[in-house]
């Protein structure tokens, strides 16, 4: 639990950090932590096109697959593309050394990512990736410019170039400001099956940032119940009490 909220807080600090860098162009996740078929897209998706560079050290195999309503073999058969046992942490092979070597900055571990980030900065940022020559990995980002992390969806949401005006503001200083994107390269998706295989990544993320969710929600009902009736005894009471009080 200590290294949870290390890892939170450190995740926090930096998303405080970069804000007044950010142009942020906001989307709305719309996510639907409950829908399992959208968790279990989510996983399919995080373990085939994220996993490579961002662990999740403080999720589970077998904990994912029991929330995900998945046997052993359904998970480790359709999600687990490692050697990785049912038990095992969400971990990857590669170092932050290594990270550090290869891509300039190692990719940051996801366990808490939409606790620290927000799901709704989450979606957009995976929707804003454009092409950029000027960036070493051919890439850029709306959300978060300048980042490091090359766009590895492109095939599902295609390529896009976004176009901005110069504009002055009131003190007389010109700036860039986004105006929209240009699709220079179809996709194998759609761009709202993309937003949808987006909103089921995020998903799963914002499942991972705190897995009790799911049990609290599935007792919320019930806590409701027990209220209602606790309140509608508490009431009968109160009124055969007062009965002859005049």
């Amino acid at each position: 639990m200590k290294k949870i909220i290390i890892l939170l807080l450190a995740l926090s600090a930096s998303s405080m950090s970069i804000a007044a860098g950010d142009s942020f162009v906001n989307e709305k996740a719309h996510n639907n932590i409950r829908s399992t078929d959208s968790l279990r897209r989510g996983a399919k998706t995080y373990m085939n096109y994220c996993m490579g560079c961002h662990s999740m050290n403080f999720q589970r195999y077998n904990r994912v697959a029991k929330d995900l309503d998945l046997t052993e073999d359904e998970m480790m058969e359709s999600l687990v593309l490692t050697d990785a046992k049912f038990v095992d942490k969400m971990e990857i092979a590669m170092t932050e050394e290594q990270g550090n070597k290869w891509f300039g900055k190692a990719g940051p571990d996801l366990t808490v990512i939409a606790k620290a980030r927000g799901v709704d900065w989450l979606f957009s940022y995976l929707v804003n990736f454009y092409q950029d020559e000027k960036q070493a990995n051919g890439w850029n980002n709306l959300t978060l410019p300048n980042a490091a992390m090359p766009h590895i969806l492109w095939e599902m949401q295609g390529i896009q170039k976004a176009n901005f005006v110069v504009e002055t503001d009131k003190d007389g200083n010109e700036h860039e400001v986004f105006k929209n994107f240009d699709q220079i390269a179809e996709g194998s998706m759609s761009q709202e099956e993309y937003r949808d295989t987006v909103r089921d990544l995020v998903n799963f993320l914002d499942y991972s940032s705190e897995p009790a969710k799911l049990i609290r929600m599935s007792y919320a009902p019930w806590v409701l119940l027990f209220v209602s009736i606790f309140t509608f005894l508490a009431y009968m009471l109160k009124v055969n009490y007062f009965r002859d009080v005049h």
